[in-house]
């Protein structure tokens, strides 16, 4: 289903701006955060929701547009609220840069540039979760999924599948540590 493997990739994304989070705090505190798990973060910001996620969505945000209008307005413009999130990545990914090569910039500047994504990024996701796939699962067809179906293009997730991009594998490791760290302290 759609929508089940719409909310899951949120389950994912939320897994890694959490990371994002911890890095942030490493480099609050003065020390080095791991740079190479905050690049394949950026990098699969990049590409996944951008080439993936996001069309799926729109597709089913058309069909929700057609048959229940008043829905589509509450939950706003997503093409929009694509692309601002795109900004505030591309914003993430210049300060970045810019600690790397030693450019000027204020330790609270990136603190803000980090914080606005992934609050932006949650709040996205929560208005989806909350009003948009609610409203899709209400009003959309047995023929809309089909047809959304039809002209999705089949993905894997190249972080969260079993064919994993290389590119991703520390960060893959670094999830599956935080995970066992996490469910260790639960003990």
């Amino acid at each position: 289903m759609i929508i089940e493997r719409l909310s899951q990739e949120h389950r994912n994304i939320e897994k890694l701006l959490a990371i994002l989070e911890r890095e942030l705090e490493v480099f609050d505190r003065g020390d080095r955060p791991d740079y190479e798990v905050i690049h394949a973060v950026i990098s699969y910001f990049e590409v996944y929701p951008e080439v993936y996620h996001h069309p799926q969505e729109d597709l089913v945000f058309a069909k929700l547009r057609v048959r229940d209008p008043a829905a589509a307005a509450k939950v706003g413009d997503l093409a929009r609220e694509h692309q601002k999130g795109a900004q505030l990545l591309r914003r993430v990914a210049q300060a970045v840069d810019s600690v790397l090569a030693d450019r000027e910039i204020l330790r609270e500047d990136v603190d803000i540039i980090v914080r606005d994504f992934v609050a932006h990024e949650r709040r996205h996701m929560m208005m989806e979760d909350r009003d948009f796939f609610p409203a899709a699962l209400r009003v959309l067809k047995p023929q809309d999924w089909t047809e959304i179906a039809s002209a999705a293009t089949s993905h894997k997730d190249p972080l969260f599948s079993d064919i994993a991009e290389g590119r991703f594998n520390a960060l893959r490791a670094h999830i599956l540590r935080l995970e066992q760290e996490a469910e260790a302290d639960r003990k």
